[in-house]
């Protein structure tokens, strides 16, 4: 049986386009308003990336950096993340995939953190500093609970590191574009970042391949070839801007994504 998360790649390909990822983190700026946010975006956006906030991040940029701490200083706990996703999938059947840093998943414990996701309806999950093939264990343990692990591809990823990860793999792979923290502004070229896509996607054409950091409604249209484009910081950047104008930032997400989607259309 073909998960969720296939499903809307197989769709996407059949409508000659790439799969739209949004990302935004579960509670920025109150947990209603980051539900009615994700459930106003899946209208246009095909898989809700939805970040667990945290006050030590490796890989997250300014912006997210700030919606975490809204986030956390409205008090958010790990049991009101799955609030979010369990009330979004009773209306709406977008794949929902979690990212986070591992030590969330340790301090619940492996097994209780992972029941608590197929309680919820999580599709998905990419934990950041968890690597391969530190992460093989743990990968497996997501499968039994028909969860896809999504393994993470640098630019530094070497040939043979890149085999034995798509193999490993489950249905969904993230390149990321370049190395920086996410938010950052593109430093080498789309047709670089194609060039380098490409070359990971013939390990294994079956798999689906998606490509984050970097982009934005300036650049996504020059990355469309890819099976799936991530855009995280400019959300959490636009939420910012909404609250400090007194806007509301479901709107003002809504409209950004939707352009987003034309563009890849």
């Amino acid at each position: 049986m073909k998960s969720n998360i296939e499903l809307v790649f197989n769709k996407c390909k059949k409508e000659n386009r790439p799969a739209l990822l949004t990302y935004t983190v579960a509670g920025d700026n109150t947990i209603k308003k980051s539900l009615e946010i994700i459930n106003k975006i899946s209208d246009f956006a095909d898989i809700i990336e939805l970040g667990f906030p945290h006050n030590t991040p490796i890989a997250d940029g300014g912006q997210i950096q700030e919606s975490s701490h809204r986030a956390l200083k409205n008090g958010i706990k790990l049991s009101n993340v799955f609030q979010i996703v369990k009330k979004f999938k009773k209306k709406k059947n977008n794949p929902i995939i979690l990212m986070g840093y591992y030590n969330i998943v340790f301090q619940k414990g492996e097994k209780k953190f992972l029941q608590s996701c197929k309680t919820a309806g999580v599709d998905g999950l990419i934990v950041v500093d968890l690597p391969w093939p530190e992460n093989r264990f743990f990968s497996k343990k997501c499968k039994k609970f028909n969860i896809n692990f999504i393994q993470l591809i640098s630019p530094t990823t070497s040939n043979l590191r890149a085999k034995k990860i798509m193999k490993d793999s489950h249905d969904m792979v993230y390149y990321i574009s370049m190395l920086s923290t996410t938010g950052g502004k593109l430093k080498i070229s789309a047709k670089k970042i194609l060039q380098n896509y490409k070359n990971i996607k013939k390990i294994s054409k079956s798999k689906n391949l998606v490509i984050g950091f970097g982009i934005t409604d300036k650049t996504i249209k020059s990355l469309k070839k890819a099976d799936g484009l991530v855009v995280g910081s400019q959300l959490c950047r636009t939420i910012t801007k909404s609250i400090k104008k007194r806007q509301n930032p479901v709107t003002n997400l809504n409209k950004m994504v939707y352009k987003l989607k034309r563009k890849i259309s």
